[in-house]
């Protein structure tokens, strides 16, 4: 949901913005220059220090019912359209970059703040109007997820991060995709 406005608002916001994923061919975002401004990012739900991961936020087969932590975003620039967070396991190397762990896009309207809300994992139904999977974890096999993929090292310590960034994502043909501001924020270990 967005910060500055009411949720009725953001709701009428987000619903008039193209909900389709991946509406344009390509998925790549060229960066606007080698050094990208930072966004401000931190965890909007107090059980989310960046320690460790909180108890039941890990993948089903661990026993955990696993959800994004909800972000606060702040020093969106202009021009951005969406947020776009990547979810990576720092130590497992197949999901340590990149969004290993899926990618999870929210639309925005212009700069300012957004308060990004929480979306279930091992699931393709976010549930949240205005989310989408930018794209499913690679996990394969018996850690396989359509969308996100909560932490799912079993807890043998891995640290997990969510780099969170702030594109414009074209919405017509001929439009270029850009990234145009990124931070990392660490969600804690598992």
């Amino acid at each position: 949901m967005l910060s500055n406005v009411s949720p009725i608002s953001a709701a009428l916001i987000v619903s008039a913005l193209p909900l389709i994923a991946g509406c344009v061919s390509g998925g790549g975002y060229k960066p606007i220059s080698e050094r990208l401004p930072a966004l401000e990012v931190s965890f909007a739900d107090p059980a989310w220090t960046g320690n460790t991961i909180p108890a039941g936020q890990h993948c089903q087969m661990f026993g955990g019912k696993g959800q994004t932590p909800a972000l606060k975003v702040g020093k969106i620039p202009a021009g951005a359209n969406a947020i776009i967070v990547e979810f990576n396991d720092l130590s497992f190397g197949p999901l340590s970059s990149g969004g290993g762990h899926g990618k999870i896009g929210y639309w925005i309207k212009g700069a300012g703040s957004a308060v990004l809300p929480s979306v279930p994992g091992e699931t393709a139904d976010l549930g949240v109007q205005g989310s989408f999977i930018e794209a499913k974890a690679r996990s394969t096999g018996q850690y396989a997820s359509p969308g996100y993929l909560p932490p799912c090292s079993g807890g043998r310590g891995n640290t997990y991060v969510a780099d969170v960034k702030a594109v414009y994502k074209a919405t017509k043909e001929g439009e270029e995709s850009l990234l145009l501001a990124e931070q990392r924020i660490k969600l804690g270990t598992y």
